[in-house]
C-alpha cells in the first residue's frame, strides 16, 4: 500500500471512529461555492492565452490590449446616461485586462465641435503608444426628424464626422475608433415644433432619421477606408437607442449590443440584444480572438454584397381585366344588396400607415422614402394611372364606371387635396376611427362632385395594426373589447349618417409571421428600426408566454371583428351594410426558392407593404367583395399570384348577408348568472398508490393526508366574500384558496376540496369565517412577513404533532407558503431589513425548520405576485379609491415612471429570483420523503380584464387589492395545475379565465405530484440525490471489531491531517483569487 492510500485510508478510519467530524453544512458551502463558481464562468469570458507582446497591428488586436476607453461627441443633455454605458463597457473590457480604465473626458462650459473636442485630446496623446478605444457618439438628437431640411441636416452631420475622423487620423496612433449612432430617451419632443402635431407619427419619423443616418454613415466608411497599422475605424451597425437607463438592464443591454458589434465574428452571428431577460456576453475564440476591423473580418464584405445585390423586381403592377358583364343597374339600386360594381359612384378609406400607403414607391434601400405617402398606389383608395399600370380598388372599379370619384392620387398627408377621400393617417389606431370617419364625412357632404344622399359608396376601413404593435405597453387600453369598441364608435357614426353604403371592414392581417423577416440576419432588416415602430411584435423571445400572447391578441382582435359584423348591427336598413373581408386572416409569409423570406414584398424597412403587396392586395379585397359571406377566401400566399374574379349574369352584386343567403349569428347569448365559484371534476384516475410510497416523487394526489399553509392576509382569506367595508376586515378562512374546505369543490374551489376528490378523508383544512373560523392547519396571519414565517412554522409542526388524528411520522402532508406581500408593499420604509437578501434568508430558516423536523412531506412555495398589475385596479368606490393606496404605499404611492416606482418593480422581481433560486439550489435534496417545489402561476401577473376590457375587480376585495372569493377561486386551480406541470414548464402567468373546467388531471404516464426529480427525463430520475445541507456526510461503513483505543488516536491523527491538507488548498486557492478577484468583482455587475 503506497504512501497516499495509507494516508486516505488512515482519515476514513478516524471519521468512522469519531462519528464524523465534517458536517452537512461544510458540504454545503463548498456546493455553494462550486455552484457561485459555475454561474460566473458561465457569464463571464474564459482567459485567453496571453500573448507574448502587445499588437503590432490594429486588425490583430485582442480586449487584452486595450489601456485605454475614450468617448467623444458625447451630447451634453444625455452625458451622465453615456457615461454609464462606456464605464460599464470599460468593466466588461477588465475581464481581459484588470488595467484598463475610462478617460472622461472633462466637462466644458459650452458644447464644443467634434473637431474641437478631438483636437484637444490630441495634444495629451502625441507620445502614447498604448492601444486605445475611442467610442465617437453621433448623436442623433442634434436632428429634428419630420424638418424638411432633415437631408441637408444629416450631410452636414456627416461632412462634421468625417472631418473629425480625418483630424483623429492624422493625429491619433495605436488607436481602434467605433462610430456610435445615439438616440437618448428625450429626442427633441420640446424643441421639434413638428413632433408636436398629433398626425405625425413620430416614431416612423424618429426610426428614418436613424436609419438614414446610420446609411450616409455607411457609406462614408466604405468610401473613405481608413486604415493603416495602427489606426482604424468601424461603424456599429446598429444605432444605440435608449428609451430609458433607469434600470441596469437598460445599461446592460446597450453594453452588450455595444460589445458584440466590436467582436471579430461575422455579421450573420452579430444581432441586436432582443431578450433582456437573458443576459449573454460573446467571447473572442481561439480562431477569432480579436477586435473586428473592416480588414479582418472578410465575412461582413461579403455580406454586405450578398444583401446588397439587386432583387428580382416586378416592374409590371397592372391587372388584366377578363370581365364582360360591366353594365350597371338599369335604374340606381333602392337596396345595398342590389348593387353591382358599375353602381359605384364614390370610394373612401379610412385606417393607418398601410391605407396611407407610406413607402410603397420607395426605391430599395431608402428608408427615408418610407416617410413618403404614396396615396396614389394605396390598394384601397389609391387612383393613379389606370389599370393597365396600377392595381387598386379604384381602378378595378373604374373599369366599371370610368365616372368614380373620391381616390387619392400622388403623394402627400391626408390634409392634401390630392388625398381626397383617403382620410387614413399614418400610425392611426382604432382610437383615432371617429376623427377620421368625421372629417370623411364631412368632406363628402360637402364636396360638389359627390351626390351625398344618392350617390352608392364603397368605404373601406383597415385599422388596428398600430393597437397590437403597442399592446404589451397597456394591455387594457389595447384591450380586443376596447379595441373594438373603438372601431364600433366608428361604424356607428357611418350607420347613422351615411345613405347608400357598403363599408368593407377588413379583418386585421395575421401580424406575426413579419417576425421572419427580422430573423434571418443575411436579410439586412433594420431590426431595430421595426422595434422602435412595432415593439411588441419582435421582442418577444420564441415560445415564451409574451409570444403566445401576442398570437392570442392577434386573434382576439380578428374574432371581435368577426363577432361585431356577426351581430347584425348593421344590416338593419335597405341602404347601409358592413361586409367584413377576411383576405388578410392568415396570411404565409412570401419565400424566396432558397426560403428565405421574400423582401421585394416589403418597404425598406422591413415592416410596411411594398407596391408588389399593395397590388396583391387590391385584387384579394376585389375578390373578397364578389365571394359571398360564408365562403370567403381567408388564405393568402402571395407568391402564388391572384387573379381577378368577375361578376357573373347569375351573380352580379357586390356579396352582402342577404344577397348571399347567409343567416348572421347573432350577438353571443347572455350566459346565466353565476352562484358560486365552484368547478366541475373529471379526472377519472383517482386511486392512491397500492402501498403508501416511500418517495416523495412517487406521491399521488390522493396519498395526502394532510394539508397545512402558512402566509399572510391572502393565506387567511381576508376579506375574500366582504359585501361592504364592514365585512372587510372578516377573515374567510374557509374559501381559502390553498387551505380553505367549506363546502365541496362543487361549490367552493379550493385546494383541499380538489384534494378531497381524490381523498375524502384528507384533514388540517380550514373551515368557516370570522368569530367561527376553524383554523386547524391555517398557519397564516394577517400583516405577516417573511420574519415571522418561523414562527408559523414551529407553531404547525407543535399541532400537528399534538394532534390525534395525523400520524406525524407516516401521513404524507402538502403544506403551501405564500408569502412576501407585505414585505414587498413595506420595502420603502425599511429597506434594510426587508431586503431580498433577508428575505431569502427567512425563507431558508423557515424551510430548513420544516426539512430537518417534519417526515413525508411536499412544500409548495409560491413566488410572490407581480403587485404592479394592480395599480390598474379601479373601483368608484370608498375602498377602491381611499383604502387602496394605504394598503401598499410603497408600491401604489409612487408616480408612473418615477424611480421609486422602478426601484420596487425591481426588488419585485428579486424576490421571485431569490425565491426560485433558494427552492432549486440542491439544500432540499437530500432526503427521498421531503421536496420543495416553486409554483410560478404568479411569476407574470397579468390583470383579469372584463368584457370591456378594463381590470375585473370582481377579482378583487371592497379595498381593490386583496382577492375574493372568485380570485381565490382561480388562485386555487391554477395552484393545482402548476402542481400536475414538470419543472421547468410550469405556466408562469395566471389568465383567469373561471371557467368551470380548467382543472387539469394526473395522467396514466404520469401519476404523480411533479417534483423537479420527477420532472427530468427517465434515464436521469435514478441518480442519487445530492446530500442534504445539514445532515453528516456519507460515510463508510466500519467494523464493529475496531479497538476502543485506537478511535482517539485515528481521530487525532485524522485531524492533523486534514488540518494540513485543509492550509496547503486554501493557500493556493488564496494566491490564484488575488489574481483574479477583480475580473470576477467587475463581471458580477451582469
Amino acid at each position: 500500500m503506497n504512501t497516499n492510500a495509507a494516508l486516505i485510508l488512515l482519515l476514513a478510519m478516524s471519521l468512522c471512529a469519531a462519528g464524523g467530524v465534517f458536517s452537512g453544512d461544510h458540504t454545503h458551502e463548498r456546493l455553494t461555492q462550486s455552484s457561485e463558481t459555475d454561474y460566473y464562468q458561465s457569464v463571464l469570458c474564459p482567459p485567453m492565452p496571453a500573448a507574448l507582446a502587445p499588437s503590432l497591428s490594429v486588425h490583430s488586436l485582442s480586449p487584452a490590449d486595450i489601456s485605454s476607453v475614450y468617448a467623444v461627441g458625447v451630447p451634453a443633455s444625455h452625458r451622465n446616461e453615456v457615461f454609464r454605458v462606456v464605464n460599464r463597457l470599460t468593466e466588461l473590457l477588465s475581464m481581459f485586462n484588470p488595467d484598463v480604465l475610462t478617460q472622461n473626458v472633462e466637462n466644458s462650459v459650452e458644447q464644443r465641435t467634434l473637431q474641437a473636442e478631438v483636437e484637444e485630446i490630441s495634444l495629451y496623446l502625441a507620445q502614447d503608444s498604448q492601444w486605445k478605444l475611442w467610442l465617437l457618439f453621433v448623436p442623433a438628437s442634434s436632428l429634428c426628424p419630420c424638418s424638411p431640411h432633415v437631408i441637408e441636416d444629416v450631410t452636414a452631420l456627416v461632412q462634421e464626422v468625417e472631418e473629425t475622423l480625418l483630424i483623429m487620423h492624422n493625429k491619433l496612433h495605436r488607436s481602434l475608433v467605433h462610430v456610435v449612432v445615439w438616440s437618448g430617451p428625450d429626442h427633441l419632443e420640446s424643441s421639434c415644433e413638428c413632433l408636436q402635431n398629433e398626425n405625425i407619427n413620430q416614431r416612423l419619423h424618429r426610426a428614418s432619421l436613424l436609419q438614414t443616418l446610420q446609411d450616409s454613415l455607411d457609406s462614408l466608411m466604405v468610401d473613405k477606408q481608413w486604415h493603416s497599422d495602427d489606426f482604424s475605424v468601424v461603424l456599429q451597425p446598429v444605432p444605440v437607442i435608449s428609451e430609458s437607463v433607469n434600470s441596469v438592464s437598460d445599461v446592460n443591454n446597450m453594453v452588450v449590443q455595444l460589445w458584440t458589434n466590436m467582436l471579430q465574428v461575422p455579421y450573420t452571428k452579430r444581432s441586436e440584444v432582443m431578450d433582456s431577460s437573458l443576459m449573454q456576453i460573446p467571447c473572442p475564440s481561439l480562431e477569432q480572438p480579436y477586435l473586428r476591423t473592416q480588414m479582418n473580418s472578410p465575412a461582413e464584405k461579403e455580406q454586405r454584397a450578398h444583401s446588397t445585390a439587386p432583387a428580382a423586381v416586378d416592374v409590371y403592377y397592372g391587372t388584366e381585366l377578363p370581365c364582360t358583364h360591366r353594365s350597371p343597374s338599369a335604374s340606381p339600386p333602392t337596396s345595398v344588396h342590389e348593387v353591382r360594381p358599375a353602381d359605384i359612384k364614390v370610394v373612401a378609406a379610412v385606417g393607418d400607415s398601410l391605407t396611407a400607403a407610406n413607402g410603397v414607391g420607395a426605391k430599395d434601400n431608402n428608408l427615408l422614402g418610407v416617410m413618403t405617402q404614396y396615396r396614389g398606389l394605396s390598394w384601397s383608395i389609391g387612383g393613379d394611372g389606370n389599370i393597365t399600370t396600377v392595381t387598386t380598388l379604384p381602378n378595378i372599379l373604374k373599369e366599371f364606371n370610368p365616372n368614380v370619384t373620391g381616390f387619392s392620387v400622388g403623394q402627400g398627408s391626408q390634409d392634401k387635396p390630392e388625398a381626397f377621400l383617403n382620410q387614413a393617417v399614418a400610425g392611426a389606431k382604432s382610437g383615432n376611427m371617429v376623427a377620421q370617419v368625421r372629417v370623411l364625412v364631412d368632406k363628402m357632404k360637402t364636396d360638389p362632385r359627390i351626390d351625398f344622399h344618392n350617390d352608392w359608396k364603397v368605404i373601406t376601413m383597415f385599422v388596428g395594426g398600430n393597437d397590437i404593435c403597442d399592446f404589451c405597453m397597456d394591455s387594457v387600453i389595447y384591450s380586443p373589447q376596447n379595441v373594438i369598441n373603438r372601431i364600433k364608435a366608428a361604424l356607428d357614426i357611418l350607420h347613422k349618417e351615411v345613405p347608400r353604403a357598403i363599408v368593407n371592414l377588413v379583418e386585421l392581417l395575421n401580424i406575426v409571421p413579419l417576425r421572419e423577416l427580422h430573423m434571418d440576419s443575411t436579410l439586412r432588416c433594420p431590426t431595430w428600426l421595426v422595434n422602435l415602430i412595432c415593439p411588441c411584435i419582435l421582442k418577444p423571445k420564441e415560445g415564451s408566454a409574451e409570444l403566445q400572447k401576442v398570437k392570442d391578441f392577434n386573434r382576439a382582435y380578428q374574432k371581435a371583428m368577426r363577432d361585431l359584423v356577426e351581430s347584425g348591427h348593421y344590416d338593419k336598413h335597405e341602404n347601409f351594410t358592413v361586409v367584413l373581408q377576411p383576405f388578410f386572416r392568415e396570411v404565409f409569409l412570401p419565400k424566396l426558392q432558397d426560403g428565405r423570406p421574400d423582401r421585394s414584398y416589403f418597404t425598406p424597412d422591413c415592416f410596411h407593404l411594398s407596391q408588389k403587396a399593395h397590388t396583391l392586395m387590391a385584387r384579394a379585397l376585389w375578390n373578397n367583395m364578389l365571394e359571398p359571406l360564408g365562403n370567403k377566401t381567408y388564405t393568402q400566399d402571395f407568391t402564388q399570384g391572384i387573379a381577378l374574379k368577375c361578376p357573373s349574369e347569375t351573380t352580379p352584386f357586390l356579396r352582402t348577408a342577404l344577397n348571399s343567403n347567409y343567416t348572421f349569428s347573432g350577438p353571443p347569448p347572455v350566459p346565466p348568472p353565476i352562484t358560486n365559484w365552484g368547478s366541475d371534476f373529471s379526472c377519472v384516475d383517482t386511486a392512491p398508490s397500492q402501498s403508501v410510497p416511500t418517495s416523495v416523487h412517487r406521491l399521488r394526489p390522493a396519498d395526502i393526508k394532510i394539508v397545512g399553509a402558512l402566509g399572510d392576509s391572502i393565506t387567511t382569506g381576508f376579506g375574500a366574500k366582504a359585501k361592504n367595508l364592514m365585512q372587510l376586515r372578516t377573515e374567510y378562512k374557509g374559501v381559502s384558496w390553498s387551505i380553505g374546505g367549506d363546502q365541496t369543490l362543487e361549490k367552493v374551489t379550493t385546494l383541499p376540496n380538489i384534494l378531497r376528490k381524490f381523498n375524502p378523508d384528507l384533514k388540517g383544512m380550514s373551515t368557516g369565517q370570522g368569530n367561527l373560523v376553524q383554523s386547524k392547519f391555517n398557519m397564516a396571519v394577517s400583516g405577516a412577513k417573511i420574519a415571522g414565517i418561523p414562527a408559523q412554522v414551529r407553531r404547525l409542526i407543535d399541532d400537528m404533532k399534538t394532534d390525534p388524528s395525523v400520524d406525524f411520522q407516516n401521513d404524507w402532508k402538502l403544506i403551501t407558503l405564500f408569502i412576501g406581500g407585505n414585505d414587498l408593499c413595506s420595502y420603502c420604509n425599511d429597506r434594510a431589513t426587508l431586503s431580498p437578501q433577508n428575505y431569502s434568508r427567512h425563507m431558508m430558516e423557515s424551510l430548513d425548520i420544516l426539512y430537518n423536523e417534519v417526515p413525508r412531506l411536499l412544500v409548495n412555495v409560491l413566488e410572490i405576485l407581480q403587485i404592479e398589475g394592480l395599480r390598474m385596479v379601479k373601483r368608484d368606490s370608498l375602498g377602491c379609491s381611499v383604502l387602496q393606496q394605504y394598503v401598499c404605499t410603497c408600491f401604489l404611492a409612487p408616480g408612473e415612471n418615477s424611480p421609486e416606482l422602478s426601484e420596487i418593480k425591481r426588488v419585485n422581481q428579486e424576490l421571485q429570483v431569490e425565491t426560485e433560486k433558494l427552492v432549486y439550489s440542491g439544500r432540499y435534496d437530500g432526503r427521498e420523503d421531503f421536496a420543495v417545489v416553486a409554483q410560478p402561476f404568479f411569476k407574470n401577473s397579468i390583470v383579469p380584464l372584463n368584457d370591456e376590457g378594463s381590470p375585473d375587480t370582481t377579482y378583487f376585495s371592497e379595498d381593490c387589492f386583496h382577492f375574493s372569493e372568485r380570485g381565490h377561486s382561480n388562485m386555487a386551480t391554477a395552484l393545482w395545475n402548476n402542481m400536475l406541470e414538470p419543472v421547468g414548464k410550469k405556466q408562469t402567468f395566471n389568465n383567469f379565465s373561471n371557467a368551470r373546467n380548467d382543472l387539469k388531471c394526473p395522467t396514466k404516464d404520469h401519476p404523480y405530484i411533479f417534483t423537479k426529480l420527477n420532472s427530468l427525463p427517465p434515464e436521469t430520475t435514478t441518480s442519487p440525490p445530492t446530500p442534504p445541507p445539514t445532515t453528516p456526510s456519507i460515510l463508510p461503513e466500519c467494523e464493529n471489531s475496531v479497538p476502543v483505543w485506537l478511535s482517539p488516536v485515528l481521530a487525532v491523527a485524522g485531524l492533523l491531517i486534514g488540518c494540513a491538507v485543509t492550509w496547503l488548498f486554501f493557500s493556493c486557492r488564496a494566491k490564484k483569487n488575488k489574481k483574479t478577484t477583480t475580473v470576477e468583482m467587475n463581471g458580477t455587475m451582469f
